[in-house]
């Protein structure tokens, strides 16, 4: 009875606890929707909503390193709220590459690296063909490069972009060259009905996961950015309600943040149109986020 049980164990435990295996979080600007960059405060501050929101979102995602002083003034702000990062390196411009790089590795040498999810260079860089694959591969790699040198060698290194990018067999180097695969899903921009979000959604992530799978099999797929907007025109059949949004969340949300690694688009953004955030300007949320 007691070996049984011993074999066992281990397949209950996970059953019981999947969720606890994925990051889920949010997308966060370096700027405030007036446009100003975000002091140290402003950083604590979201950091602290994230954790107040229902699920106690532990992560986020950085667009960037430098720009507005991300990193040295985000870092601090989420260590002190045990918040983790995925922190995004810009990968076009060379000089602000070059910026890029020099900011993640100040922040690894003032902070170490326990505050870091992963690393992604580059965001939709190939679907707005900004970078070459070969370019983009070669960033992939000096990146990781730079983290072995500091004895961070296990922190994934990857790229973000679109299903329609990861699908293109141009763009396999790339692949080649990530830990990790960053998927940007949005059935708005495809003029799909929110009724139909959940079912376009997962068409598409899994077309990149095949991708994926077709390169370099086992590497897996995150998803980076999906969201509804709560206002803003519409597109094809697709409209931007807070109803619409609400529903996006229940259906999509509450399914991924179950199954992949996973980074909302995104949390305040009212100045925007379309704009996708789930909160207002009292930081307060427009719909239940509840799962």
């Amino acid at each position: 009875m007691l070996s049984k049980l011993a074999t066992l164990l281990p397949l209950i435990l996970s059953i019981s606890a999947p969720s606890a295996a994925y990051w889920k979080g949010f997308n966060l600007p370096a700027n405030l929707p007036s446009g100003a960059c975000k002091t140290p405060q402003d950083w604590a501050r979201d950091f602290s909503v994230l954790h107040s929101l229902p699920g106690d979102f532990a992560s986020a995602r950085l667009f960037a390193s430098s720009d507005c002083g991300t990193l040295a003034n985000a870092v601090p702000a989420a260590i002190a709220a045990n918040t983790k990062l995925l922190v995004g390196v810009w990968a076009t411009d060379n000089a602000h590459y070059e910026a890029e790089k020099t900011a993640l590795l100040q922040a690894i040498e003032q902070h170490g690296t326990g505050w870091i999810v992963a690393v992604s260079v580059g965001s939709e860089d190939l679907y707005r063909k900004d970078a070459s694959p070969a370019s983009l591969a070669s960033q992939l790699r000096e990146v990781k490069s730079l983290l072995c040198e500091r004895g961070a060698c296990g922190i994934e290194v990857g790229h973000v972009d679109t299903w329609t990018a990861w699908v293109d067999p141009q763009n396999e180097d790339v692949i080649r060259a990530c830990d990790f695969v960053g998927h940007d899903g949005y059935p708005y921009w495809e003029g799909v009905s929110v009724e139909q979000g959940l079912d376009a959604f997962h068409t598409n992530l899994e077309k990149t996961r095949g991708a994926v799978n077709r390169v370099k099999p086992g590497t897996w797929v995150w998803v980076t950015e999906t969201g509804w907007p709560v206002t803003g025109d519409s597109f094809g059949s697709a409209t931007s309600s807070i109803a619409n949004a609400q529903a996006y969340w229940k259906s999509v949300a509450c399914d991924i943040f179950q199954g992949a690694h996973a980074f909302w688009y995104t949390t305040q953004d009212f100045a925007s149109r379309p704009s996708f955030g789930v909160l207002g300007p009292d930081f307060k949320p427009l719909y239940d986020l509840s799962c």
